[in-house]
């Protein structure tokens, strides 16, 4: 299977103190890969280096399509609900459609293919009768499904969801997973959370993400894998169909 993105010996912080350090990990194509670790160990910092948004102190992110390295591939992207301002005046249906914004010059308007790529993923998102309202007035869960579509709407070579269960009600958010399994036919997913079952029940391969990357190629991840990669104990408890992990007395 061929690479999407490759990342050599990436390293990434903020003023003098390093996040990562000598990050190398492979995303291919049409992989589910799931980001987890402990909190500060750098999983936001290694999806804002992908994306972009943060400059690495070294290392190189290449990215390849169809075999072949190219300077960038579409991206839709999920953020952390918390950096969301939601004062900020916009509509649902603006929200969505902004994620087509490179697709078009910046003095230029959206053309009608934009408006009905925006209308089929507010309907594929359940946000329909929604369109006008603003984001200050949705719930949780709503906002996040708004703000999911505008990750997906560019029908992008790789969608990175940063926490995306957050906020999100449990029907929905069965629905969510059905409908990455779906998308995750066409196109990679990587996808960043705290809940390691959940994670573990849905991707393909697993990143854990504590300063620098140790790489899992499946999901079948021993507790001892966990434990070392973590810092500390975890073991696995079963509810019905959903596994959880969960921390057990440590220091």
């Amino acid at each position: 299977m061929n690479s999407i993105i490759q990342i050599n010996g990436l390293s990434a912080g903020y003023e003098e103190k390093n996040v990562l350090s000598q990050v190398d990990l492979t995303v291919y194509e049409r992989d589910f890969l799931g980001i987890i670790g402990p909190n500060g160990g750098g999983k936001t910092t290694l999806i804002k280096c992908i994306l972009g948004l943060h400059r690495p102190n070294e290392g190189t992110i290449r990215f390849y399509k169809e075999g072949k390295q190219v300077p960038e591939i579409n991206m839709g992207y999920l953020p952390q609900y918390n950096t969301i301002d939601r004062k900020f005046p916009i509509s649902v249906y603006e929200v969505v459609l902004s994620g087509l914004s490179k697709q078009k010059s910046l003095w230029s308007r959206y053309n009608d293919k934009h408006h009905e790529q925006a209308r089929r993923i507010i309907a594929r998102m359940g946000l329909e009768g929604l369109e006008k309202r603003s984001i200050g007035e949705l719930s949780g869960g709503q906002l996040q499904r708004a703000l999911l579509g505008r990750a997906l709407v560019s029908n992008p070579e790789v969608v990175i969801l940063d926490e995306p269960n957050t906020y999100i009600d449990k029907r929905f958010e069965a629905k969510l997973y059905s409908l990455l399994e779906e998308i995750n036919r066409e196109r990679a997913i990587i996808l960043v959370s705290h809940d390691i079952g959940t994670v573990l029940k849905n991707v393909k391969t697993i990143a854990c993400v504590n300063e620098t990357v140790h790489y899992h190629p499946h999901t079948e991840v021993p507790s001892e894998w966990l434990e070392e990669h973590f810092g500390c104990p975890i073991e696995m408890l079963g509810h019905g169909h959903f596994p959880h992990r969960v921390l057990k007395c440590h220091h």
